[in-house]
Parts: structure tokens; C-alpha cells; sequence
């Protein structure tokens, strides 16, 4: 069976860049006004900086929806780019994408001719066209493939508290409004972040989504088949087993609460083609290293990396050793042992599992 083409790896890399993209672009445009600017970027850079990012937007989108139609395995054809909530395919997830496209051309058409329709018609547009950022997030986790990945998590949060924080930051330094009209903006403003968050958990973030969003029942079949096929080629082998890891290690915070957040994640070679993700949390020691409060790690084949799950019980060093369960209460134990390059998050290193309840705390 073929992989994914070419179209579909730019459809999700051009969506990505372009959600990126407008979200900088909105921040800049929320706090251009109040003044918020560095000496060597003036307001006038500021607002330009912000039209040419916006354009720039503009751009990935149209190569996203070029790519989208031109994958050929969705039923997504070029109507469906301009008229909302007319596909076969997810309505209503792909109309919000239909409608923030069409908010972005109406943005661009009428800045070309501002001159024209005046100053308060082209302000409603323009603010009006600002939808066009929320409208694009629900679109990016209603119907994107990559909605349950964290990467994808962590970058819609992070673009979401990001707009949000430049949402307050206007209300709290407008002049204009008096404080019971700013205060309830500001509670309006974290309202529909919660809301979001909520949906989010309810909605793209479980399991059976693909139907619920829309998604044609030929298709549903057609991934169960190809599942299938996936999986009984690609599975884990009996354990115990030795495999070496390679991937990536980045590191945050702290956060308000001092706590430092460590992510791993990597790919088993040597016959074993499995996946690996792991994430603590804990307090940042001053020798280096992280006194771990919570863990978090998900082990199994490529095409199920969360066949088992569970948490890390011993941590000495760049050694982590991990106790988990399948969905059936079967065990398996981690022993890693890791090569940690901070300076390029690189990781390399060796994975042994164990099929036995023991934790290994040795």
C-alpha cells in the first residue's frame, strides 16, 4: 500500500505555517495600536510588519487549499474552498476553513481599495476579518490529521495564549471604554479560551472524532482496512527486547509554579519499529537535572504509539525506567538508558523492554 502523497504532507506543513503566520499577524494587530513597540521597531514598522505577515498568510493558505484539492483523497473540491459548509467531507470543520479563507480575501481586497470605500467601511472589514484566526483554529483541530498530536496541542495553546495575552493587553491599556466594559472583555476574553479548551477535550481530543466530524463512511472503512493491514505487519516483538532509540528532547519553564516540563519523544530501529513519548514535570535542581513531581510516557508500534501507557518509576541521571499496560492490563517495563544532546535536543540511546510487572528500580 502507498503512503500519504506529497499534497498531503503540504497540506499539513502549509496549514501549520499559515495558523502560525496569522496568529503573529493578529497579535501585532491588536497591540499595534496601544503603542507597543520597541526603539529599533516603530509604530509605523509595527503596521507593516503586520500587513506583510497577514499577506504572507494569505499565501500558505492558498497553497494549502491548491494542495487539499489537488491530494485527491478527500472529496474536496474547489467550490468547497470559497462556499462553507457544501463538502461531503467533515461540512462543517472544512466550511470554518472555507469562511477564514474568505475573510482573508476580503481583508486583501478591500485594503487594495480603501480609498475607495472609506475609512469606517474598510475598519468594520479589517476588524471583521480578525474572526478569520479563531475560525482557522477550529478548522485546523476539527479537521486536521494531527489534531491529537502534542506537537500540534502545544502549538495551538501556545497560539492561543498568545492572542489572549494581546487580547487583555489591549483591553487593559485602551483609552477609550470605562472599567466594567474593559473588565467584562477581559473575563469574555479567557471565557472563550476555557471554551475552546473544553471543546477541545470533548470533541477532537477523543477517540471515534473522524465520524462524529464528518468524515464519509467509505473513507472511515477505507482507514480501518488500511489499519488493519498496518498493524499486523507492524508490530512490536515479544518481549524482552533491545532496541536502539533515536529522537528529539526539548525542555520548558519554569512555569509559575517552578516547574520545568522535559519531553521526549523517539523511534526504535533494529527490527523494532516502535515509537516512544515521554514527559516529566518537576522542580529544576541547581547541579542540573529535574527532581520529577509527574510523568507521563506512551510506548508502542508506529502505527499505535499508545498501545501501552503509563509512568516513569525510577529516574537516575539520563537512566529512566517506566512501568506500563496495554489496554488488556498487560505489563511492560522500559529500561532507557538516554544520550541527551540539550544544545541540539537530539537523543540518542538504547530501549529495553521487559515484559514483566516489576518496576525495576534498580
Amino acid at each position: 500500500m502507498s503512503g500519504p502523497s506529497a499534497y498531503w504532507y503540504l497540506t499539513r506543513g502549509t496549514g501549520v505555517v499559515a495558523l502560525l503566520l496569522l496568529t503573529v499577524g493578529l497579535v501585532l494587530g491588536v497591540m499595534g495600536p496601544t503603542g507597543f513597540r520597541t526603539i529599533r521597531l516603530p509604530r509605523f514598522a509595527v503596521s507593516g510588519l503586520h500587513r506583510n505577515v497577514t499577506l504572507l498568510a494569505l499565501a500558505f493558505v492558498v497553497v494549502h487549499v491548491v494542495t487539499t484539492i489537488l491530494d485527491g483523497y478527500t472529496p474536496i473540491g474547489l467550490r468547497d474552498a470559497f462556499i462553507p459548509f457544501i463538502a461531503s467531507y467533515r461540512p462543517v470543520w472544512l466550511g470554518l476553513g472555507a469562511v477564514a479563507f474568505d475573510l482573508l480575501l476580503a481583508l486583501i481586497v478591500t485594503s487594495l481599495l480603501r480609498n475607495r470605500l472609506g475609512l469606517r467601511a474598510w475598519r468594520t472589514v479589517h476588524w471583521l476579518a480578525y474572526a478569520s484566526w479563531p475560525v482557522a483554529l477550529l478548522h485546523s483541530l476539527g479537521t486536521g490529521s494531527d489534531a491529537r498530536s502534542a506537537w500540534l496541542i502545544l502549538l495551538a495553546s501556545a497560539c492561543t495564549i498568545a492572542v489572549a495575552a494581546a487580547a487583555l493587553w489591549r483591553v487593559a491599556t485602551a483609552a477609550q471604554g470605562g472599567l466594567a466594559l474593559r473588565v467584562g472583555m477581559g473575563v469574555a476574553t479567557i471565557a472563550l479560551a476555557i471554551g475552546a479548551l473544553v471543546w477541545f477535550r470533548a470533541g477532537p481530543d477523543r477517540a471515534g472524532w473522524a465520524r462524529r466530524a464528518g468524515t464519509p463512511t467509505a473513507l472511515l472503512a477505507s482507514a480501518r482496512t488500511a489499519s488493519t493491514t498496518v498493524v499486523s505487519a507492524n508490530t512490536l516483538p515479544a518481549a524482552p527486547f533491545t532496541a536502539p532509540l533515536q529522537g528529539r528532547f526539548a525542555q520548558s519553564g519554569p512555569d509559575a509554579n517552578g516547574l520545568v516540563s522535559v519531553a521526549v519523544t523517539g523511534l526504535t530501529r533494529g527490527g523494532v519499529d516502535g515509537e516512544l513519548h515521554l514527559d516529566l514535570w518537576g522542580q529544576p535542581l541547581a547541579g542540573g537535572g529535574v527532581s520529577m513531581t509527574a510523568s507521563r510516557v506512551r510506548f508502542g508500534p508506529t502505527s499505535a504509539p499508545s498501545e501501552y501507557a503509563g509512568r516513569i518509576v525510577a529516574l537516575s541521571g539520563q537512566r529512566v525506567v517506566a512501568s506500563l499496560r496495554d489496554s488488556t492490563g498487560r505489563p511492560l517495563t522500559l529500561d532507557l538508558d538516554l544520550r541527551i544532546d540539550a544544545a541540539s535536543g537530539s537523543v540518542a540511546g538504547d530501549i529495553r523492554a521487559v515484559a514483566s510487572s516489576a518496576s525495576g528500580n534498580g
